[in-house]
């Protein structure tokens, strides 16, 4: 039997059985914190769906009109590089249109809206219905696996 052949087969409690266990694992684990975290933005999603309809019942039509733009909006980016969408690969966003889409799908912004909101001198409910219509879409996006795009306008990984 040849060297080559004998390092394919390691005993248990070896380093390279250790080394296999681990490369098995890391995809596994990978999965369980995939699936943890897309159910987190789940959660998100709904907390901040139930959020902007709250604010549209309690502040009225307008509320909840605002938060159903808001909600479509981010994705109206889409329509930046549409004349030139001939071509690309399905599901590639036209390159032009990804600093656009990747700025409207980050939480940071409606997060950071919604503090200038809270401690700011405005006082307008359907701007607040708005911004939870936006963190809902965002998260919505993360939840089914959308997020940020490459600079080509490919999904990340």
């Amino acid at each position: 039997m040849s060297t080559a052949a004998m390092s394919t087969i390691t005993a248990p409690g070896t380093a390279e059985a250790a080394d296999a266990d681990v490369t098995a694992t890391v995809p596994r684990r990978r999965r369980v914190l995939s699936a943890a975290r897309r159910t987190a933005w789940l959660l998100n999603a709904l907390f901040w769906s139930a959020f902007a309809v709250l604010e549209a019942v309690n502040h009225g039509w307008l509320a909840g009109l605002l938060a159903a733009a808001f909600f479509i909006a981010p994705d109206l980016t889409f329509l930046v590089g549409i004349g030139d969408a001939r071509g690309m690969a399905k599901g590639r966003l036209q390159p032009r249109a990804v600093p656009y889409y990747n700025t409207a799908h980050r939480a940071l912004v409606p997060l950071a809206l919604m503090t200038l909101y809270a401690f700011g001198p405005v006082a307008w409910a359907p701007a607040f219905a708005a911004l939870c219509g936006w963190l809902a879409h965002i998260s919505y996006d993360r939840a089914f696996g959308y997020g940020l795009r490459t600079k080509e306008g490919f999904q990340r990984d």
